[in-house]
C-alpha cells in the first residue's frame, strides 16, 4: 500500500516516534510505501511531500517536534481546500492517510473520511483533551516540564518570600495544570472548567504566607475568574477560529501582589511545555499508536482513531473522538482542592 502521513496543529514530543513506527512497520515489514506530507494539511493542499524510507527515520525516536513540520492550516477555511486535498491524494496515489493531531487536525480528517478518504487518525495533544482516549502522547512530557519548573520555583519563592504564579497551557481543559500542580505541590490550581473566586485565591495565598512558606499558584491559560475580571485574550484567531490566549498569569500575579502587599512574580512556561525530548511514557505510547494505526489501515478500517483504554490500544470512531473535548471533571478537581492553601 501507499500510505500518507502528516502531523498537524501544535507540535509536541512523541510525533517522531509515531512517524518512525509507521515507517519501520510499513516499509520494513509490510512492504508499504510511506509518503510524508510537510507542515500538516498545507502539504496536502500544495502537494508538498517526501517519500519516507528506513534511513529517513533513523535516530528520530528521542527527538522532540516533528521531522515533517507542522502548521495550523485548515483546508476547510478555503472554498477549494477539500477538493485540492482529494486531488493531491489521487495524484500521489495514496491508498490511506494517517493524520496525527488533536481536535482540529482530526476534525478535518473526520470530514475527509465522510467524503470517502480512507483515514486512520492518531491522537496527539499536550492538553490531553481528546475524547475517546485515556491519554494522548505529549501530555506526560508537558506535565514533567511543568512539574520540574514548579519544583524549582518553590525554593526561589521561599527564599524571597514571594508568590509565584505559573501559567501553563490549557485553553479549554486544565489537565496539565491539574497534574503538574498536584505533582509539584502547588497551593492553588486554577483550570478553565471551574471558574475561580479571586477572594478565595487570595485567602489561600495569605494562609500559605501565614504558615511561613511562600505560595505557588498554577493557572491554565484559559482559566477565568467568576466575575470575568481577569479574562485575557489577544483578539487574534488561528485558522480554526481559536482566539489566542495568554496573560492570565501576569494579571493574576499583579492582583495577588496588590491584595496581599507581598511581592508576586509570574512565570509563563508557554512553548517550553511542547519542546524537548519525549518522556519514556510518551515514546512508548506514540510508538504503539503508530503500529496500531498501520494495523488498522491493513485491516481495511477507515474513519477511526487509535486510542488508549487502560493499557490496551483500541479503535474508536473519529466522529466520536472529535465530537467534544475531554474536560477535567468536578471529582478530579475536588481531589486537588484538598491541598489548597
Amino acid at each position: 500500500m501507499r500510505i500518507g502521513i502528516l502531523t498537524g496543529g501544535g507540535d509536541c514530543p512523541g510525533l517522531n516516534a509515531v512517524i518512525r513506527a509507521v515507517v519501520r512497520k510499513g516499509v520494513g515489514h509490510d512492504g508499504d510505501e510511506v509518503i510524508g506530507f510537510r507542515d500538516g494539511w498545507r502539504g496536502l493542499l500544495e502537494g508538498d511531500a517526501v517519500p519516507l524510507d528506513l534511513a529517513a527515520v533513523r535516530g528520530i525516536l528521542p527527538r522532540g517536534g516533528t521531522v515533517l513540520g507542522t502548521s495550523r492550516t485548515n483546508p476547510y477555511a478555503r472554498d477549494d481546500g477539500p477538493d485540492r486535498v482529494l486531488a493531491c491524494l489521487d495524484r500521489w496515489g495514496i491508498d490511506a492517510l494517517v493524520p496525527i493531531g488533536g481536535e482540529d487536525t482530526l476534525g478535518v480528517a473526520t470530514r475527509l473520511a465522510e467524503r470517502g478518504v480512507r483515514v486512520v487518525g492518531v491522537p496527539k495533544t499536550i492538553d490531553n483533551d481528546l475524547e475517546g482516549t485515556d491519554y494522548t502522547f505529549g501530555f506526560d512530557t508537558a506535565v514533567g516540564v511543568a512539574m520540574e519548573a514548579i519544583d524549582r520555583l518553590h525554593t526561589t519563592g521561599d527564599s524571597h518570600h514571594r508568590t509565584l504564579v505559573v501559567e501553563v497551557m490549557g485553553r479549554h481543559a486544565g489537565w496539565i495544570a491539574l497534574h503538574a500542580g498536584m505533582a509539584g505541590g502547588a497551593n492553588v490550581i486554577l483550570v478553565p472548567e471551574h471558574p475561580f473566586d479571586v477572594d478565595a485565591v487570595v485567602a489561600h495565598v495569605q494562609h500559605r504566607f501565614d504558615t511561613g512558606f511562600s505560595p505557588i499558584v498554577v493557572v491554565s491559560e484559559g482559566a477565568q475568574a467568576t466575575d470575568g475580571a481577569l479574562t485575557v485574550a489577544t483578539g487574534e484567531q488561528d485558522a480554526f477560529g481559536h482566539v489566542r490566549l495568554g496573560g492570565i498569569g501576569p494579571a493574576l500575579a499583579a492582583l495577588i501582589e496588590e491584595r496581599t502587599g507581598r511581592e508576586s512574580r509570574a512565570v509563563v512556561l508557554g512553548h517550553l511545555q511542547r519542546g524537548g525530548t519525549p518522556s519514556p511514557f510518551d515514546r512508548v505510547l506514540a510508538t504503539r499508536f503508530g503500529l496500531a494505526a498501520l494495523e488498522a489501515v491493513h485491516d481495511g478500517e477507515s474513519g477511526v482513531m487509535v486510542a488508549l483504554r487502560g493499557t490496551e490500544i483500541v479503535r474508536v470512531p473519529l466522529a466520536t473522538a472529535t465530537a467534544r473535548l475531554k474536560l477535567v471533571p468536578a471529582e478530579r478537581y475536588a481531589e486537588a482542592e484538598v491541598f489548597f492553601g
